[in-house]
């Protein structure tokens, strides 16, 4: 009896044979032929399905591609100034999606960044030389973007807290030197609306913007894998709720400052007219679309920044209060606490038997520490400036409702820094496990935290200022997002993060996002404008190449089925003129050549 046999080594070896009596023989070849196209369809539509993702955002970007687009972000901050380069291909046509931003790449795979000290900040009392503090930020991108692209490359110069404190006298000196200078040496496309100095609300929302446009959060293709929302579009209908993705808030604590950014799906409701006024100027609503008169991409943000309420700000005000109320204590009760090495006051926020000195010369509290992590914790809430009003915050300022069970956030800056760097937990938080840990370390002895240090147990950049206030920022950490923010101490999902898949996420990424957002749907008009041809010729895309995939694979059935009803035509006229020993094409050894063939 003779077998049909297929193998295969991908993606595993294996085997099988079928008995050719199960399958007319005039078809045998046909299905040969048939399996194998399904085969190869199997191994090729999987490629062709991620082959977009061969290219990805860490391969040198090809500046040869005439279909690709540049974009220019300086951040002007407080201590430098930082160029950031990006690029996006065409946009597909869906107005639907948002362009396909990334950071440009040089040839070394690089990330296309240039930073230069000071900050702009610094030129407050000489501002004509605001100008030639960008220049080398400037001519550093313009080596990088193609000269025939740089009349349609947008440049955004954006100046943000080093500014902000600045008299609005000064800020608008050194803006206006830029807006002057910078069209008569640099061909970028760049106009008077492209320089300000932004707030700490729009610096919020544009990394809340960068991070979850990395996440992914703003393509609503519907997946079950992830989690969705009911939202109520802001100036929609408050009557219908859409499902979209849910997207992810934002937790950030640096050395000055601690800011929270959310999405607020519901509508508000205010306890007070005062509270609505208030939230006002905490609540940023934005079509982050193309399309004005579309709301997919309408979107409700919370955003508050709070001064003083950062790592090291924080440490100060701590030890300020420590050094006044110690002198008045003993000015009151007449004692020498903390005035000599050999009587500290004893500090809880300290690790067990650290020794420091704090305040000025004329003023130095001595220090030393107990490792009392909880207690360290009960005598910073005060510094919350907590208030008993509903929905409020750190300084009582307003907090809309969180949805702790149907929310996810990210914990940037000293929230990594507090886990990862001497903890070594960074990624997701547990409160339980952290407070442990953290509780562990506080009461460790300072000599043996030593020894651990120098044995190269804690990160690589981890100092001994780290080491010495890591039970402090701890507990402080600790109290913001429990105390101060609520979150309950069951919660699940915050994950900290230095780096969201890999890369840093700029608010830079989130302010171009944001600012060419119109541009895909002046492309969409122009590629109407162009017709068919070049249509396709500019448009041909993973999408269009399925459909050419998809018509070949037709031709070819199509051409396979037409051969196979030809053969059975010729074998039933030889069926009938015929004895079956004369037919030519029967393989030796299978039938009987008495018995009639009917296909």
């Amino acid at each position: 009896m003779g077998r049909i046999s297929f193998s295969c080594l991908l993606p595993a070896s294996w085997h099988f044979s079928l008995p050719t009596p199960v399958l007319p023989r005039t078809l045998v070849p046909f299905v040969r032929l048939l399996l194998l196209i399904g085969l190869v369809i199997g191994f090729l539509v999987p490629l062709s399905k991620y082959d977009d993702s061969l290219v990805t955002e860490l391969d040198a970007t090809d500046t040869s591609d005439p279909d690709l687009n540049y974009g220019l972000v300086v951040d002007c901050g407080s201590s430098g100034s930082r160029v950031f380069v990006y690029c996006w291909p065409q946009h597909n046509g869906n107005p639907h999606e948002l362009l396909d931003i990334r950071q440009m790449r040089d040839q070394n795979r690089k990330p296309v960044v240039m930073k230069i000290k000071p900050g702009i900040s610094a030129l407050a009392t000489t501002p004509q030389k605001a100008s030639d503090h960008i220049y080398p930020l400037l001519n550093f991108a313009a080596q990088h973007i193609p000269k025939n692209k740089h009349q349609e490359t947008p440049l955004y110069i954006l100046c943000t807290a080093g500014m902000r404190i600045l008299p609005e006298s000064q800020q608008e000196a050194l803006l206006e030197d830029l807006r002057t200078d910078i069209p008569v040496h640099f061909n970028f496309l760049f106009s008077d609306s492209h320089v300000e100095v932004i707030s700490g609300k729009q610096e919020g929302v544009y990394a809340w913007i960068g991070i979850n446009f990395v996440l992914g959060r703003f393509n609503h293709v519907n997946d079950d894998g992830e989690d969705a929302v009911a939202v109520n579009i802001p100036g929609g209908d408050q009557q219908e709720a859409r499902m979209r993705k849910m997207t992810a808030g934002v937790l950030d604590m640096g050395g000055v400052s601690t800011q929270i950014a959310y999405e607020v799906p519901q509508t508000v409701s205010f306890a007070s007219p005062q509270q609505e006024e208030v939230a006002k100027n905490l609540l940023a609503e934005f079509n982050l679309g193309c399309d004005a008169h579309r709301t997919e991409h309408v979107y409700r943000v919370y955003v508050s920044t709070f001064l003083g309420f950062g790592g090291n700000a924080a440490r100060q005000r701590y030890e300020e209060s420590l050094i006044q109320n110690t002198a008045t204590r003993n000015k009151l009760l007449g004692q020498q606490v903390g005035l000599t090495a050999d009587s500290p006051l004893l500090d809880p926020c300290l690790p067990t038997d650290l020794e420091d000195a704090i305040g000025p010369d004329t003023q130095t509290l001595y220090l030393r520490g107990t490792g009392d992590f909880d207690r360290c914790r009960q005598i910073l809430h005060p510094f919350l400036n907590r208030t008993t009003e509903s929905q409020s915050s750190l300084s009582g300022v307003f907090q809309p409702t969180i949805d702790y069970n149907h929310s996810q956030f990210f914990g940037f800056s000293e929230f990594y820094y507090c886990m990862e760097d001497v903890l070594r937990m960074g990624g997701d938080y547990n409160a339980s496990t952290y407070r442990q840990a953290a509780k562990s370390y506080c009461a460790t002895q300072w000599k043996t935290l030593r020894e651990r240090f120098d044995s190269g147990l804690f990160a690589s950049h981890a100092d001994l200022h780290r080491l010495k206030y890591q039970c402090f920022k701890s507990a402080w950490m600790y109290e913001v997002l429990h105390s101060g923010f609520s979150f309950p101490t069951n919660y699940k999902n915050l994950k900290t993060a230095l780096l969201v898949y890999d890369k840093e996420v700029q608010w830079t990424l989130g302010a171009i996002l944001y600012r060419t957002r119109f541009l895909p749907l002046r492309d969409i008009q122009l590629e109407t404008l162009k017709g068919f041809h070049t249509h396709w010729r500019h448009r041909f895309s993973f999408v269009n190449n399925h459909y050419l995939f998809l018509a070949c694979f037709l031709v070819v059935f199509l051409s396979i089925l037409l051969y196979v009803l030809r053969l059975r035509r010729i074998h039933r006229r030889a069926a009938q003129h015929c004895t079956p020993s004369s037919v030519p094409w029967l393989e030796a050894g299978m039938g009987s050549p008495t018995i009639p063939i009917t296909l």
